[in-house]
């Protein structure tokens, strides 16, 4: 049912710098040609300092919003809130599982992000972890991507990854593990039944160096064929399915829920 993935938008100039201003997600706003003003001139700085994508469009635009007073300008509101990994983290210690969340460093394309989540609900992620800078967003294409699964897990933004890497690992005692090419050891080598977070990155740009540095454990899936590397949400799944595989193994049931044979 796609009615629901509608766009949420914010009218008018006021409106729209208020909401910046009180940290409202906003994917885009959309400004009529030749807009000019003092107030203009104030969203417009706004805009730069926040990093909030922009666009010039053309008149036509606006029709349908022809009875509101948008003076020229719109904005597309997030329609899913971001939550506070923290209290994700807290949450789930409550209820005594073994966290698993996905970081996602640098994953700019909307489809492969939606990707990554409908993947990561169906394995029962707990969170999964954007920065603020240089990711894709909670947009209408990532929720229809996602098929709504962008509704049911939650996406935490944070301003450092690497600060949160440190947290994890050393007030969480969670362990994190990041997929890349150059790892040494493949990633059914390393014990995922402990409370882990796996760290995917872009795939042309891959992970942050810095970032590589400070993971417990660099890991990678053996490719066989001519291509150098999977498609980010095709990796994210392996990945995250290995850790369903483990844990489920380690229970002694396995992907069924049935008893395991003894082999």
């Amino acid at each position: 049912n796609m009615a629901k993935y509608r766009q949420e938008y914010i009218f008018g100039l006021r409106a729209v710098i208020e909401a910046i201003q009180q940290e409202k997600e906003i994917d885009k706003v959309m400004l009529k040609q030749g807009i000019k003003g003092e107030l203009f001139q104030t969203l417009f700085a706004l805009m730069r300092e926040r990093g909030i994508p922009f666009q010039y469009v053309p008149e036509e635009v606006f029709k349908p919003f022809a009875d509101r007073n948008h003076q020229g300008v719109l904005a597309e509101v997030a329609p899913v809130p971001y939550q506070d990994i923290q209290e994700v983290l807290d949450q789930v210690i409550a209820k005594g599982e073994v966290p698993l969340v996905l970081i996602l460093d640098r994953v700019t394309d909307v489809r492969n992000f939606g990707a990554i989540v409908r993947s990561a609900a169906c394995a029962g992620v707990h969170a999964v972890v954007i920065p603020n800078k240089n990711s894709a967003k909670i947009s209408s294409d990532a929720i229809k991507t996602s098929a709504g699964a962008l509704y049911h897990i939650p996406v935490c933004r944070v301003l450092n990854l690497k600060k949160l890497v440190r947290e994890l690992k050393f007030e969480r005692k969670m362990f994190v593990y990041a997929a890349t090419e150059k790892a040494g050891k493949l990633y059914t080598e390393v014990d995922m039944t402990l409370p882990l977070a796996i760290v995917m990155g872009s795939e042309d740009k891959g992970i942050d160096e810095g970032l590589l540095n400070i993971v417990n454990e660099q890991i990678k899936i053996p490719l066989k064929g001519e291509i150098e590397s999977l498609n980010v949400s095709a990796a994210a799944a392996v990945m995250i399915f290995e850790v369903v595989r483990q844990r489920d193994a380690s229970r002694g049931t396995d992907l069924f829920g049935g008893k395991q044979k003894p082999l």
